[in-house]
């Protein structure tokens, strides 16, 4: 195999304007996701909110992600994907941006409901024309849109505390300015690609979840993902840190979450199989959060960046489930997956501080811990189905398709 570093035609190095613009605005649009951690309790104290007011930013969020998953492959498939990333960049200049004039939670809530459609748009799209708009193949192209993801997931963190020990309103001033600078590059320098054959359907995702192994996979990453986001959402008012040290043990896990997701899990999988390492990831994760939340704060520090090393090797290998246990096409499959599973993603920053109010700070984490759990036992108990006709499934799609675990 070619060494896509190496400086020759195929090399990441050497690929045109198009494509970095394109990367370049998806680092920004990945960073989006972990952008409010460090400054939840920040927003919380700045208008006067209780933790869960403030974990709803989190749910409008996924809810509208999850909503749009049915869209993207229908909009994209009809404009075009040149016009479907200028719009989801559109939207999300303009709904951060007044996020950051909030004066109630309620108003920040429904801004970022709003970011969440751009972003949809956006990521569901970026993978697609980077590699479309690519020279010497898709490897590198690939490799790229992999490491804006990991860039993205570890440095969001890290602006929202920089910016956010100023004041919680400057990252989404930020995240605008930036998404604005991609929304000129894209324009000017991405030309329009061709439009797909066959236009999607609104029910092609829906349709697609009628297959056995596509539906567990999609139950199995629901009860992951409620885990995933209580301690994406919840941890931070357990920390109770300033921004930059918040900012600092978020960078550390999104720099875990990237590293296993990409250079760990298809080592594990060749060596062990999919469905082996994603049931015992799972168990070791509900363990991490039972640490987490059970533990001292130091525990819980621990804690909150070893659970990255486990949810990166859980991102890859459900992504290559879901878009390899079926025979719907790859587009279609992920968005049937992913409209399932980011509904957890929104139900998790919801109940979370609930269940605290009625119970205790710990209960939550015992929660997420169980809903790990029912994930490894979704994978035990359909292991039949989600092989598909292939006995395992080979890491061949880690490279191309774990990548789209944050972009759907």
């Amino acid at each position: 195999m070619d060494d896509p570093f190496d400086a020759g035609a195929g090399s990441i190095l050497r690929q045109p304007k198009a494509v970095w613009a394109t990367a370049g605005a998806s680092v920004v649009a990945f960073m989006g996701i972990g952008l409010v951690d460090p400054i939840l309790p920040s927003i919380a104290r700045g208008l006067d909110a209780t933790p869960g007011q403030v974990s709803l930013l989190f749910t409008s969020y996924f809810l509208i992600t999850a909503v749009a998953m049915l869209l993207t492959g229908f909009v994209s498939s009809r404009i075009g994907g040149r016009r479907t990333l200028l719009l989801g960049l559109a939207f999300v200049v303009v709904f951060a941006g007044l996020a950051g004039t909030s004066d109630t939670v309620g108003q920040l809530v429904g801004f970022r409901a709003g970011w969440g459609l751009g972003n949809a748009l956006f990521v569901s799209t970026a993978l697609a024309v980077i590699v479309g708009a690519a020279a010497g193949g898709s490897a590198a192209a690939i490799l790229l849109y992999e490491s804006a993801l990991g860039l993205g997931m570890a440095c969001g963190p890290l602006l929202g505390a920089v910016l956010g020990n100023i004041s919680w309103r400057y990252p989404f001033f930020g995240t605008a300015t930036l998404m604005a600078i991609g929304f000129l590059c894209i324009t000017a320098f991405l030309k329009e690609q061709p439009k797909p054959a066959r236009r999607t359907s609104i029910l092609d995702p829906i349709r697609a979840l009628g297959h056995g192994g596509l539906a567990s996979a999609a139950a199995s990453a629901f009860f992951y993902n409620y885990t995933f986001f209580t301690v994406l959402a919840f941890t931070p008012f357990v920390l109770n840190m300033t921004p930059y040290r918040s900012g600092a043990v978020f960078f550390a896990w999104g720099v875990l979450l990237a590293l296993f997701s990409v250079v760990v899990a298809p080592r594990l999988q060749k060596r062990f199989g999919s469905l082996k390492v994603l049931g015992g990831s799972l168990v070791l994760l509900a363990a991490d959060v039972l640490v987490l939340g059970y533990g001292g704060h130091t525990a819980a520090v621990v804690c909150t960046i070893l659970s990255g090393a486990f949810i990166g090797v859980n991102n890859t290998v459900y992504t290559e489930l879901a878009l390899g246990v079926s025979d719907a096409p790859r587009p279609v499959a992920s968005a049937g997956y992913n409209f399932v599973r980011w509904f957890a993603a929104a139900a998790a920053p919801y109940f979370a501080p609930k269940i605290e109010e009625w119970t205790d700070i710990h209960v939550p984490f015992a929660v997420a811990a169980v809903t790990a759990v029912l994930g490894a036992v979704v994978v035990l108990v359909r292991r039949n189905a989600l092989t598909h006709d292939a006995a395992e499934l080979q890491p061949r799609h880690a490279t191309e398709d774990s990548v789209t675990v944050f972009a759907n």
